[in-house]
């Protein structure tokens, strides 16, 4: 595991901001409508960037998300640079994040066995 500079940390965060307005203005798509970016990992020589996204409708659409977020990244790339100021924009690589819906699951369950506890206890 590299180790994460301030440095990194900010153009990260820019990026993500930048991504976030980005994303539905310039592309425009519907299927991106429901998209949200957890966060942004930006390698220490700036050459690449994993953006992270989850989406509201679940992750059913997130391989159509994730190929069109993919298929886009050079335009959004080439737009960020008119934004940014920074030498080096990274080279964009989406991934979807699927620690809200496992974070979803692990609330459901837990909710279960207090529900199932409860059910005992009143026997």
């Amino acid at each position: 595991m590299r180790k994460e500079t301030s440095r990194t940390r900010r153009i990260a965060e820019q990026l993500q901001r930048e991504l976030a307005v980005l994303i539905p203005r310039e592309l425009g798509d519907p299927r991106l409508s429901p998209l949200t970016l957890t966060g942004v990992d930006v390698a220490p020589d700036l050459s690449h960037a994993k953006v992270y996204f989850t989406q509201l409708s679940g992750a059913e659409n997130a391989p159509a998300t994730l190929r069109t977020l993919n298929g886009a990244a050079g335009f959004l790339r080439h737009a960020l640079r008119a934004r940014l100021d920074l030498r080096v924009i990274p080279e964009l690589r989406f991934m979807y994040d699927e620690s809200v819906e496992r974070g979803a699951e692990i609330s459901r369950l837990i909710e279960q066995a207090r529900v199932d506890d409860s059910a005992g206890k009143k026997r």
